[in-house]
């Protein structure tokens, strides 16, 4: 049994062949601004993407490993920590500023496409500053959806190992084979980023910063390569061209694939799209009634709030304004999001609508069966009945979120912090929204907390984007039992 989970790691390690490209892409840019003492880094990091990852592959074309359901879990789990380890090497060995844990935790923070930063941004080279963005890029689709779309070549199926990073309530095979699955939602994920990208090199933005913005606003990642993020920039078209990349990301790829193939009207009953429009809408409403006295202006508070508002329900951390200022109801909404999510599907994190809008109906016939007892009622998604496996999964998940939010608070609490940055971090590591209220409002930075909570938070992280489960289960004595 050991040694045939020695052999599973060899996926982990074929994952680099996806990661080399990005080194060299930073090399290049080291080369372009003259940064000589980033040179070595990532010529070695490249160099040693390649030395770990070919042989891997040549080893998995050999003898392929035949990967089940629970497989999946083993595999995709450690992918994500090899991950975050090898992306911290620039770090660590190019910036004075970090420390192995800080460099752990920027890595990890890139790859869970996460906005929370250690980190005085500016004072970076730029090639650091590529690199993480492209890990942003990279984590935002799903290093494991790169990598199904090689592995069927080197003989290892890799339905097992999407179903495993993303286990949302309902799967849907966009195409019969998951290659050209993952082949074609990289095909959207990019053609977005190529639109973003010209988009804010349209409204000003150098070549890099546009190219780097891109990255990461697709990747919901919510990171910028200034402290002050797009509130640097001064414009409202920046800010809009990022509010509407950012909720379109939050948007389920599967969606853009049946616009494309005529389906309009099947993406228009929608119930997670129509929900995650309706909760955008209301939010945003919401919060632009409460500020306006405060701004004077309808235009300024509905552009503040709409903004705000599409950054935390992406889960993209993004700020342009310091939100707490804001009336106690604004704040509130802001909150709330935070609980919230995407839509499943999409590069955002947290709970996802489709889970609350499941819980909602089945909520609806609870209370009718208490008036009719005798009745009998299922819950309906998209006018298809929707299984009672379904309810109990996402249950069981909603109640394995609020435990670990939970508990992460109560870890971050003993380490001395307020109840408000103590709950608002535990929201933002385990959604992978990164910024959050109190210590860690706008403009603050996740150095404040000491390295034990760093690597507890990198965990939490890692968890959250894979959506729990995944991870959890490896704690699990059944899990290696069976």
């Amino acid at each position: 049994m050991f040694m045939y989970y020695i052999k599973l790691l060899r996926l982990p390690f074929a994952a680099l062949v996806f990661i080399f490209p990005a080194a060299v892409f930073s090399f290049v840019v080291a080369l372009i601004y003259g940064e000589s003492r980033t040179y070595a880094v990532f010529a070695v990091s490249a160099v040693t993407a390649v030395l770990l990852s070919v042989p891997a592959c040549f080893s998995i074309k050999r003898n392929p490993p035949k990967i089940h359901i629970r497989d999946g879990f083993f595999v995709v789990t450690f992918t994500w920590i090899f991950l975050a380890f090898f992306g911290a090497i620039p770090y660590f060995f190019q910036s004075e500023g970090f420390t192995f844990t800080d460099s752990v935790f920027e890595s990890a923070c890139a790859f869970a496409t996460s906005g929370s930063t250690i980190n005085n941004v500016e004072i970076l080279p730029h090639a650091l500053l590529f690199w993480r963005s492209i890990s942003h890029w990279i984590g935002g689709m799903g290093i494991i959806l790169l990598t199904v779309a090689l592995l069927p070549l080197l003989g290892v199926g890799g339905f097992q190992l999407v179903k495993a990073e993303s286990s949302g309530p309902e799967k849907e095979k966009i195409t019969p084979k998951i290659r050209a699955a993952a082949k074609m939602l990289w095909c959207f994920y990019c053609m977005l980023t190529l639109f973003a990208f010209a988009l804010y090199a349209a409204g000003g933005m150098n070549v890099f910063d546009a190219l780097c913005h891109a990255f990461t606003t697709l990747a919901t990642g919510g990171i910028s390569t200034k402290n002050n993020g797009l509130a640097y920039y001064n414009s409202g078209y920046l800010n809009m061209i990022c509010a509407l990349f950012m909720l379109l990301a939050a948007v389920n790829f599967n969606l853009y694939y049946k616009i494309m193939r005529g389906n309009i009207r099947e993406v228009i009953y929608n119930s997670e799209l129509r929900g995650y429009i309706g909760i955008f809408i209301a939010a945003s409403a919401l919060i632009t009634i409460s500020a306006y006295p405060q701004y004077g202006s309808a235009g300024a508070a509905i552009h503040d709030a709409v903004f705000q508002v599409s950054s935390f329900l992406s889960t993209s951390g993004s700020v342009i304004t310091d939100y707490s200022r804001w009336p106690p109801l604004a704040q509130a909404v802001l909150f709330l999001l935070m609980f919230t999510g995407g839509c499943s599907g999409s590069t955002a994190g947290g709970i996802k609508i489709i889970r609350h809008i499941v819980l909602y109906k089945q909520m609806a016939n609870e209370m009718r069966r208490m008036i009719y007892p005798r009745g009998v009622f299922s819950i309906q998604l998209d006018h298809k009945v929707g299984r009672k496996d379904v309810v109990y999964g996402v249950a069981g998940f909603i109640s394995l979120y609020i435990s670990i939010v939970a508990i992460t608070t109560l870890v971050t609490a003993g380490a001395g912090f307020d109840i408000l940055t103590s709950l608002s971090a535990a929201l933002a590591v385990l959604g992978n929204v990164g910024s959050g209220f109190g210590s860690i409002g706008p403009g603050c930075s996740y150095s404040i907390f000491p390295d034990y909570i760093k690597w507890f938070y990198i965990v939490v992280m890692i968890a959250g984007r894979l959506e729990l489960w995944t991870m959890i289960l490896l704690f699990r004595r059944e899990y290696w039992r069976s």
